[in-house]
């Protein structure tokens, strides 16, 4: 696994070891952004400058990404032990300590927001549903900006999330993976 493109291109991430965690694949994640940059309604004012939220953060690859990419800070929610110090050496690897923050929090009960997110990441285990029921805790806790992209990742079969306030824009398969991008209702 690597940083795609942007300052840090080519660095290696470590994933924590063992089956808990399922880091996005470089080929999800390359589409990702690929689709954010050059999308009418994202563009690269959707990551430049953009603070940005990993839940589920698993190797925080998603918010180092985007951290290569020019967005000026990324906030990880992990309770796993053994991710949590993934990311860590992930970023001190790329240093970037001082523009990530990295919390021990449960993304479907998260603590208040410091501040609103515009970019938000969601890659939760699969099969539990939990990307409708930890979107409406962040957006209660503050941490949904109001025009906020949300990139959710769930298993290929799994239906569209529909979570009121919530928009679709857009969605890919990769691989195992289905990728569905929302905007905050009411954002431009």
């Amino acid at each position: 696994m690597r940083v795609i493109a942007g300052a840090w291109r080519g660095k290696r991430l470590v994933a924590p070891a063992g089956e808990r965690t399922r880091p996005t694949a470089d080929r999800a994640r390359q589409m990702v952004f690929d689709v954010l940059w050059h999308a009418r309604w994202a563009g690269r004012g959707a990551i430049e400058g953009t603070r940005v939220l990993d839940a589920f953060a698993g190797s925080g690859a998603m918010g180092i990404e985007a951290l290569s990419r020019g967005a000026a800070e990324a906030i990880f929610l992990e309770t796993d032990t053994a991710a949590l110090a993934a990311i860590r050496t992930n970023l001190r690897a790329c240093r970037a300590e001082a523009r990530g923050r990295v919390l021990r929090a449960d993304a479907t009960a998260p603590p208040p927001a410091p501040a609103p997110c515009g970019l938000v990441f969601l890659d939760p285990p699969y099969g539990g549903g939990l990307v409708p029921r930890a979107l409406a805790a962040l957006a209660a806790a503050g941490w949904v900006a109001p025009a906020a992209l949300i990139v959710a990742e769930t298993e290929i079969d799994a239906p569209t999330p529909e979570i009121p306030g919530f928009l679709p824009v857009d969605r890919r398969a990769v691989g195992r993976a289905a990728m569905t991008i929302l905007r905050r209702a009411g954002g431009t």
